[in-house]
């Protein structure tokens, strides 16, 4: 039997693929990075259709890259090595919302929208932790790339949300994390030895997630937004950190772009949100105040007359605020997920702007505040995706911008293999050593997205 028939097998002639349509379509994402071709698709079902084609995988030595949304744009779900590309959309079930201990547990094929959803009927007073992505994002995805929504700045980034998971290992066992492993429910992933740790963060090289308890959050009845502008970039870290101090924030970004030229300021756009009106009222006030106050007054302007179609994109949520126009009228996009500490955001912000113009690009921005205090620091590049040249010079501009996040001393999120291997060059070698150690270790067949994670790996460098 092949490998084809044995797929089929296991999950049914209409759930797998070895066609040059699904194989093309699956070969690449939203992102600028190359398009690398799978040989077969498979849309399991079940954990119990996962472990079966694990199974076979490391029979056969053939590489699995699971996927859920398919849009990290850095091709993190895309084959390196071809094989089989694990498409999780089919696990879409909520399994199960615990209201009083506020958690959830979701199968990975889960999307953000269909949580949403669920939560607005069901649990109308519990709200998870939104990401500024489409709706057809996975709930599950996102929170294993170490991703963010819409309650970050309050309740920390997504994968800090994890009660536990089911994983099932790269070499076909069945593994349970958290309180669930002992008992009956998903309510906390400690005091045990927290092994969350081995799948977050590692781009499905070292098991596959086929549940997860995620914590949900009380959802408030009251939200306002509040804008404040600036042309003081040398202000910002200090003005992010009075902002956080005061610890009252649901969401917090800041953003700015070359066009129109009104945009071209630095917004601070701070989310409020109470349980009753005398709270929200109270916020309110205090950050009038601190950004009355603030470096002497004056540097700092509130926004009085907030257009109500940005009121709304910014209230929203998942928050809009980061639609990028698309300045190439091509229908790409691009970033840099540049994690930096607050006092390197003048820098960059100034050689960000460099970058952009030497690849003549408008300058965009979109920037998260994030627990920490940190920031999510987004060097956004659109482009035509019909256009080779273009495309290219996008992804040197992506080149550049990842190098300088690694030269002020922050990381890159979510990144593509080059920014990758930039890490891996920057790491402290007993560490890499322990990664390459534990992935070996999880996955002695070398079979799970290979490449990602991996020292070995050669990539050419984008021309500088």
């Amino acid at each position: 039997m092949d490998l084809y028939e044995s797929l089929m097998e296991i999950v049914g002639s209409d759930r797998v693929s070895n066609g040059q349509e699904e194989r093309y379509f699956y070969s690449r994402d939203s992102g600028a990075q190359p398009p690398r071709e799978a040989d077969y698709v498979a849309l399991p079902k079940s954990t119990r259709e996962v472990q079966k084609i694990v199974r076979l995988a490391n029979r056969e030595k053939i590489p699995v890259t699971p996927m859920g949304g398919g849009f990290t744009l850095s091709a993190l779900a895309v084959p390196n090595r071809a094989g089989i590309v694990l498409d999780m959309k089919a696990m879409d079930r909520i399994l199960e919302v615990n209201e009083l201990s506020r958690y959830t547990v979701i199968e990975p094929g889960v999307t953000q929208a269909a949580l949403r959803s669920y939560l607005k009927r069901n649990h109308p007073h519990l709200q998870h932790s939104t990401p500024e992505a489409p709706p057809a994002v996975t709930v599950v995805a996102n929170a294993l790339i170490q991703g963010h929504g819409h309650i970050s700045p309050r309740y920390g980034v997504n994968s800090d949300m994890i009660n536990g998971m089911e994983v099932v290992l790269p070499t076909g066992e069945v593994c349970t994390i958290g309180s669930r492993s002992v008992g009956p429910a998903w309510f906390t992933r400690g005091p045990l030895p927290d092994l969350s740790g081995l799948f977050v963060g590692w781009y499905g090289t070292t098991g596959i997630v086929t549940k997860l308890a995620m914590r949900l959050y009380p959802k408030p009845k009251f939200r306002d937004v509040f804008v404040f502008s600036t042309d003081e970039i040398d202000l910002i870290p200090e003005a992010v950190s009075g902002v956080t101090g005061l610890d009252l924030l649901e969401d917090f970004f800041l953003i700015s772009q070359e066009k129109p030229d009104w945009m071209n300021h630095c917004f601070f756009v701070l989310i409020l949100s109470a349980h009753v009106e005398e709270e929200l009222a109270l916020k309110r006030d205090i950050y009038k105040n601190f950004f009355c106050n603030f470096a002497g007054g004056g540097k700092v302007e509130f926004v009085q007359d907030l257009h109500p179609a940005l009121r709304k994109r910014f209230l929203d949520v998942p928050p809009l605020a980061a639609l990028a126009a698309d300045f190439r009228k091509g229908g790409g996009f691009e970033y840099t997920g540049a994690i930096l500490p607050i006092d390197k955001i003048p820098e960059a912000w100034r050689k960000g702007i460099d970058i952009a113009h030497r690849h003549n690009m408008l300058c965009s921005y979109v920037h998260q505040v994030l627990p920490g205090p940190g920031i999510m620091f987004g060097f956004n590049y659109s482009f035509n995706r019909a256009d080779p040249k273009d495309v290219e010079n996008t992804r040197k501009a992506l080149a550049e911008s990842n190098r300088l996040t690694y030269e002020l001393g922050g990381m890159v999120w979510k990144g593509e293999l080059a920014a990758q291997k930039m890490a891996m060059e920057r790491m402290d070698p007993n560490t890499l050593q322990l990664i390459t150690r534990i992935k070996a270790l999880l996955d002695p067949a070398h079979i799970m997205n290979p490449g990602n994670w991996d020292p070995g790996e050669t990539h050419e460098e984008t021309p500088q």
